[in-house]
């Protein structure tokens, strides 16, 4: 059974997409991020599959953050019973919306369900930022360190995970990357950013010649050669030493005292 209207560019293979279409899933996914966040279409997917362990009634199509953990809570126990082992990263991006990471997860569980590999999509980097995103934006409109902590960490993630340490830790590597983005536009466009080059850089460094090598060569050879033939004679000569011995006559200690 085909959709009533098309799905909208997802960036998913078109096997993957024609694989989701004979499902005839309750409703055409539209936008990968929100429809896959709350996991009932996950379940639906599963459920083509293995039908008496997901009984589709016990799954709530909500938006609501409690909604979503109580349905990826059931999933996950399913992934669990069966040996199933789906990445951490991948769930919780896709649970919290993160970019690109519902994507590979429909990816995922296509190449478990059907036994299928899909061409890319082993050995990718999991990155669920918008690094990709600011990249092709203009460095007027790419963002700062307070939106790009902003972009990449949900609010849903600070609910479900209220642990402060755990959300510092999550800001700090936002705003590392942040900094390695801009060391990388600082080196890309000097001129922009009024870099001006160091002395080691301006200094002009000429590759030495191959005639100074060789005479620089002899020459060491010629010293290497003297201090050896100079060390020789030395050697010898203090071999050739003889010591004789001294007899001191020290004077009487009484004839010092009637003094």
């Amino acid at each position: 059974m085909a959709y009533a209207q098309p799905p909208k560019k997802t960036g998913l293979p078109r096997e993957v997409l024609k694989w989701l279409q004979s499902l005839d899933l309750s409703f055409s996914p539209k936008n990968m991020r929100r429809d896959f966040s709350n996991g009932y279409l996950v379940a639906e997917m599963f459920s083509w599959y293995y039908h008496e362990d997901f009984p589709m009634h016990s799954y709530n199509n909500g938006t609501s953050l409690p909604t979503k953990q109580g349905n990826w809570a059931q999933i996950e126990r399913f992934l669990a019973k069966q040996n199933i082992h789906l990445q951490k990263e991948v769930l919780d991006g896709t649970i919290h919306c993160k970019p690109g990471a519902a994507e590979l997860l429909v990816q995922e569980i296509y190449t478990i369900l059907t036994s299928r590999r899909i061409k890319g999509i082993q050995g990718m980097e999991i990155d669920f930022t918008d690094r990709d995103y600011q990249d092709q934006l203009p460095m007027l409109a790419r963002a700062t360190a307070s939106k790009a902590i902003k972009n990449n960490l949900r609010l849903t993630e600070v609910i479900a995970e209220p642990n402060i340490s755990t959300n510092q830790r999550k800001v700090q590597a936002i705003i590392h990357m942040h900094l390695e983005q801009r060391a990388a536009e600082r080196v890309q466009n000097p001129k922009r950013f009024n870099v001006k080059p160091t002395l080691g850089e301006l200094a002009v460094r000429l590759p030495p010649s191959s005639h100074h090598e060789d005479d620089s060569s002899d020459s060491n050879a010629s010293v290497q050669s003297g201090t050896a033939k100079s060390c020789e004679p030395s050697i010898r000569s203090k071999a050739s030493v003889h010591f004789k011995e001294i007899e001191v006559r020290q004077t009487d200690r009484r004839s010092l005292i009637a003094i």
